[in-house]
């Protein structure tokens, strides 16, 4: 009875869970790609099916740049209203496929520009970079002066390049809709993706479209949508299997939740109770310490003092904006030692400390790696290999924190830069 209690529960809160709605609010700004079959629509629709909501606005005229939006007052005021969670940018079709030397003048500076008016302007929100599609049979415009363009794969491989180019540089994320239109001209070619010029999306384009866009924007199954537009169910149920198969299965390729905030902590002692808590957390800016006694604290690196020995349950939760992320770890301070968790008999020395542009370290273990993280627990720099110097010179004067992973464990250390 007990067993059947438990899973008639789970199965509750699992009900509860996904008919949870999400609100998202999202600016597109793009040309006649996003503008076609409305598709900020689409993706609203295909969310009201899984009980979320998208909440949107756009500017997208025809044959737009991201060199355009940059200087276009309409642009430049809608992303200024603030408060987006998302920013979408779509440059024109084949500007980012032309040769590097042009892309480096005519777009990368322009996506930056953009992207870092968007956080100036909207601190929580993420850009998203709207990866297009190759032109159905290549870039015949340019295909003379540029061969590369002359076939859909040429053309399409060179957009993919750039927008994670522009994905990366700018620590965005992607909406991958080239690459699904790849696996569907691939395993499904007898669905048309676009319309007569052979360049712009039809409807069951930007129904792919839209089901990435909602992956994306939700990373949630796009095999839970249940509008269809005006697709048949068999070609509907196609493109959600693509979405599913190429972004949904894949979300951290696309840089989807790469930057959301990770909790994560190490501990050590000086005396049997009083603790010493070091934030490992990557990419959050504040923290909550629940030390398991009734005591809190939101230091980055509390030192905290037990009253008494015992079996303690440490949570760290890690924010940013309105994401968390939580660690927990049990530790027992009537057994602990002088040693860091993790560490046997070691001997570890990082000299000098104050520390001008080099670090030292020496320790009686083999060292795997060493990463540097300042007060906010900001990852800043990784050495591998085994190297033991540290060059810090590019680091202001501040406190920073330095994690040693040996084979047999981690350890972190406090060290000031002079």
């Amino acid at each position: 009875m007990k067993k059947f209690i438990l899973l008639v529960l789970f199965s509750f809160l699992s009900l509860l869970c996904v008919g949870q709605t999400i609100t998202k609010k999202v600016l597109f700004l793009g040309n006649s790609y996003t503008y076609s079959n409305d598709l900020p629509q689409l993706i609203a629709n295909a969310a009201q099916s899984t009980n979320d909501v998208l909440l949107f606005d756009s500017n997208t005229p025809g044959g737009y740049r991201l060199q355009d939006h940059n200087s276009n007052s309409t642009s430049l005021s809608k992303i200024a209203q603030g408060n987006w969670d998302f920013v979408v940018l779509q440059e024109q079709s084949q500007l980012p496929s032309f040769p590097i030397n042009q892309v480096n003048t005519q777009v990368f500076p322009y996506a930056t520009s953009l992207n870092n008016l968007i956080i100036s302007q909207n601190p929580c929100a993420e850009t998203v970079f709207f990866m297009t599609w190759g032109r159905q049979n290549g870039d015949s415009q340019n295909c003379a002066v540029f061969p590369s363009v002359c076939t859909y794969e040429g053309m399409d491989d060179l957009l993919r390049e750039r927008y994670m180019t522009m994905t990366i540089n700018n620590q965005a994320i992607v909406s991958p809709v080239g690459a699904v239109w790849r696996y569907l001209r691939t395993h499904s070619p007898e669905l048309n993706l676009y319309v007569s010029d052979g360049s712009h999306p039809s409807l069951l384009g930007s129904y792919a479209a839209a089901c990435t866009f909602y992956t994306t924007l939700f990373r949630k199954d796009p095999t839970l949508i249940s509008f269809n537009s005006s697709l048949t169910e068999t070609d509907a149920n196609t493109i959600k299997a693509a979405v599913k198969a190429v972004v949904f299965d894949h979300l951290t390729d696309w840089q989807i939740g790469n930057y959301d905030p990770n909790s994560n902590f190490s501990y050590s002692n000086s005396t049997t109770t009083t603790v010493q808590f070091y934030n490992s957390s990557t990419n959050a800016t504040s923290f909550l310490w629940n030390f398991g006694d009734t005591t809190t604290s939101t230091e980055a690196n509390p030192v905290h003092s037990y009253t008494s020995a015992g079996e303690y349950f440490v949570t760290l939760t890690a924010t940013k904006c309105d994401t968390t992320s939580v660690s927990q770890q049990t530790i027992n301070t009537s057994i602990l030692d002088a040693h860091t968790v993790g560490f046997e008999e070691l001997t570890l020395r990082l000299y000098p400390n104050p520390v001008g542009d080099k670090l030292f370290v020496e320790c009686t273990e083999k060292i795997l790696r060493l990463e540097l993280y300042d007060v906010l627990g900001r990852l800043l720099k990784i050495n591998t290999n085994e190297t033991t110097t540290m060059d810090l010179s590019a680091q202001k004067t501040d406190v920073y924190f330095v994690k040693v992973i040996t084979e047999n464990g981690v350890k972190v250390e406090k060290v000031i830069k002079n």
